[in-house]
């Protein structure tokens, strides 16, 4: 006796329609991701410096010092460099970023200008399980290139606002903003990253100071 088998024509249409989706969104996956992964050059990656030069006089402590993270409103914490072609209105220079998030950036500098101070015992981020005397907490407000006058070349605006924060208890031991207008020198992306060094150079100078004499004063009064 012969026994036939007999494919079920609706089974195998079903395993036909099956693998054709598969192929399409297999296609569709692959064109997502060349559309991700494609999208023209890489950006041009800038960082800016620490201080390293500070006036003879600076207290030596012995106290240590925690530097928080910069707080910043959304539209600065980022790594985009930001521009406002009015006081309303942000935005970013095409093909440029900074080498991280620039409330990290900051945060980078200013460990290293304290540093090179030698001025202070240890400074260091909340990451590493310091144990500090002061915490310092600081907050980003002005981070950017402004074009709000007819000018070409654009005017570089840096304002930080700093508390030095005593632990455990908490308590602010004092609290100042510190501001820097730059004017760059050219158009061009390097003067204005060159001024962007300037401004914010002037700042951080301003602020490692501070914190130096006021934390000083503020142990010794203990």
């Amino acid at each position: 006796m012969t026994i036939q088998i007999v494919a079920d024509k609706s089974t195998s249409v079903h395993r036909v329609l099956l693998r054709c989706g598969v192929v399409a969104a297999v296609l569709w996956i692959s064109g997502c991701a060349a559309g991700l992964f494609s999208s023209g050059p890489p950006p041009d990656l800038y960082n800016l410096t620490p201080k390293s030069t500070f006036p003879v006089g600076l207290p030596k402590v012995t106290w240590q010092l925690v530097i928080e993270e910069p707080l910043a409103s959304g539209g600065l914490d980022a790594s985009q460099i930001a521009l406002r072609p009015s006081p309303t209105e942000l935005k970013y220079f095409a093909g440029a970023r900074w080498t991280e998030r620039a409330p990290k950036m900051v945060q980078t500098l200013l460990i290293e200008s304290f540093e090179n101070t030698g001025s202070i015992i240890s400074v260091g981020r909340q990451t590493i399980g310091l144990r500090s005397d002061y915490n310092l907490r600081t907050e980003l407000r002005e981070f950017q290139a402004e074009y709000f006058s007819d000018e070409k070349s654009p005017s570089i605006r840096v304002r930080i606002n700093a508390k030095l924060i005593t632990q455990p208890r908490q308590i602010i031991a004092a609290s100042r903003s510190f501001e820097f207008v730059a004017d760059a020198t050219g158009s061009d992306l390097a003067s204005i990253i060159q001024a962007f060094d300037n401004a914010l150079g002037k700042v951080i100078r301003g602020l490692v100071e501070w914190t130096l004499e006021v934390g000083n004063n503020a142990a010794i009064a203990k």
